[in-house]
């Protein structure tokens, strides 16, 4: 080989090293300089991905999860609201039947007309009979000692202790028996809730007279007289059942213990 050729041979094999470049010792060729970019691709996207992608990811979630509970409050806040408008229903109904069911007992101002109304109810059908016919009429009406009482002895069940009190009025009047079943009956129509006790008839004896003494022949049935005891329910009063809820204080003036 002479000299000349030895030149291009290295010449040659100089031009071709020169054709790729080295680093470290590794020839960049196509191939491998394919295979170096698509790995520092892959590498950047795992950094985008690590250090962008999934804090923002994590960020969306606990944004999320945030987001429910607050809808699930939301939605509970919703339940409560339409649970609080029930029961305000229900307490309405409630008072409405209670007042209703206090409209069937007696009070103060009942009773002050009790007479009345009794009175009316015995004498009703008087002006419809022949002047000479038996004629329903009040005899006795006789209110009780004591105004009220409370009821403590369970007469009508051990509930309704301490919560009711009744009055009492001893009551008698006369009349045929269609006379006084219809006085019943009508007692029974009165709006306050009123018990018939110690209820008694007998056949009446008296005669009648007219103005100037002389007796009267009564036509029709005979009178017969009726007696009871008639009791007017009431409930306590707010006032009436704080002072039963006291504890009673003894004479000493000490407080219980």
């Amino acid at each position: 080989m002479s000299y000349s050729e030895d030149l291009e041979f290295e010449g040659g094999g100089f031009e071709e090293a020169s054709a790729h470049p080295v680093l470290f010792g590794i020839t960049f060729t196509p191939k491998v300089s394919g295979i170096l970019i698509g790995f520092a691709g892959v590498a950047g996207a795992a950094y985008i991905l690590m250090n962008l992608v999934m804090p923002s990811w994590e960020t969306f979630q606990q944004q999320q999860a945030k987001q429910t509970d607050l809808q699930s409050q939301i939605d509970q806040k919703k339940a409560s609201i339409q649970q609080i408008d029930k029961v305000k229903e229900e307490l309405a109904q409630a008072k409405v039947q209670q007042g209703q069911v206090l409209g069937l007992f007696s009070n103060e101002k009942t009773l002050d007309t009790l007479l009345l109304d009794l009175n009316r109810l015995v004498e009703s059908g008087n002006d419809l009979l022949p002047a000479n016919a038996v004629k329903s009429k009040m005899k006795k009406y006789t209110p009780d000692a004591q105004k009220t009482e409370v009821i403590t002895d369970s007469s009508f069940g051990p509930l309704v202790n301490g919560k009711l009190k009744r009055s009492k009025v001893n009551i008698e009047f006369t009349g045929t028996y269609e006379q006084t079943q219809s006085i019943l009956r009508n007692i029974e129509r009165l709006q306050p809730l009123l018990i018939v006790k110690d209820y008694q008839s007998t056949l009446t004896q008296e005669s009648a007279t007219d103005a100037l003494g002389k007796p009267i022949r009564k036509i029709g049935p005979v009178s017969i007289t009726t007696a009871f005891q008639l009791q007017a329910l009431m409930p306590l009063t707010p006032q009436e059942l704080a002072a039963q809820a006291k504890p009673a204080t003894p004479a000493n003036g000490e407080a219980p213990k």
